[in-house]
């Protein structure tokens, strides 16, 4: 079995614990906990007559007055950026969050707008979309609540990294 390391990045309150927490678990809480540092969940999947353990760094939400934690990054397979599509600043915070940690690593690079299930502040026009698109390898928009794509990112992920043994941990 190979594990990838996939590291969950955004501002605070964007949805990446709740993205995880659909993936792993099946479920979806409406009470908010602030993630403090870094938690990491595993979930196997089969691809391709091979077993692949996704590990998912959740880390703690950067805003403003954090610093952003490069030595999270260290072994990542990819990352996943993820913003609120009901909170315009989280797009902005998210693209910082992108250019610092292409500073750490130039592994793949996921957009996931989460929240679709609610009405958005925001939308992306095609010009808009034309510039963000070459920064990100994928890009989803997802729904932690009713789990909406949720599946497909993390798979479609798997099978992104599936073909490339950078940073594979065999076990």
């Amino acid at each position: 079995m190979i594990q990838k390391k996939i590291c969950l990045l955004g501002a605070s309150g964007v949805g990446k614990t709740s993205l995880v927490k659909q993936f792993v678990e099946g479920i979806f809480n409406e009470k908010y906990l602030t993630s403090i540092g870094v938690k990491v969940d595993k979930k196997i999947i089969s691809l391709a007559e091979q077993q692949v353990q996704l590990m998912l760094w959740d880390i703690e939400g950067q805003d403003r007055y954090h610093v952003f934690q490069e030595r999270y990054l260290r072994g990542a397979a990819a990352y996943i950026i993820v913003v609120d599509q009901t909170r315009t600043i989280s797009l902005r915070q998210g693209i910082d969050i992108h250019t610092l940690a292409r500073q750490s690593t130039n592994c793949p690079a996921i957009l996931a707008v989460n929240k679709n299930d609610l009405p958005a502040a925001w939308r992306l026009d095609e010009d808009e979309y034309a510039s963000l698109a070459p920064l990100f390898d994928l890009h989803f928009s997802t729904s932690a609540k009713t789990g909406e794509q949720v599946e497909a990112m993390f798979l479609a992920i798997a099978e992104l990294l599936h073909g490339n043994k950078k940073n594979d941990i065999t076990t």
